[in-house]
């Protein structure tokens, strides 16, 4: 009869220790999966915020350009005869 019990138990620690590392393999996937979803959006964060930075400078450009154009264009309507010329 012991060794019938001795039997079940040496089953139950197998099923216990396949369960184990059955476990630490789906955490080692998530743990995996994690660290690349947050290189990914690390990786995003830097070129959104290069674009950003290029877009910005670009928008500051035309800013001015229109601004010089607005002064031009106000000088030319105080000034009708510049017009002529």
């Amino acid at each position: 009869m012991a060794r019938a019990g001795g039997i079940t138990n040496a089953v139950n620690v197998g099923i216990a220790v396949q369960a184990d590392w059955e476990n630490r393999e789906f955490i080692s996937h998530i743990s995996l999966n994690v660290r690349r979803l947050f290189e990914f959006l690390l990786q995003f964060e830097a070129t959104t915020k290069s674009k950003l930075a290029s877009l910005n400078e670009k928008l500051d450009t035309l800013e001015r350009r229109l601004e010089a154009l607005e002064v031009q264009v106000g000088t030319a309507t105080a000034n009708p005869s510049l017009l002529s010329t």
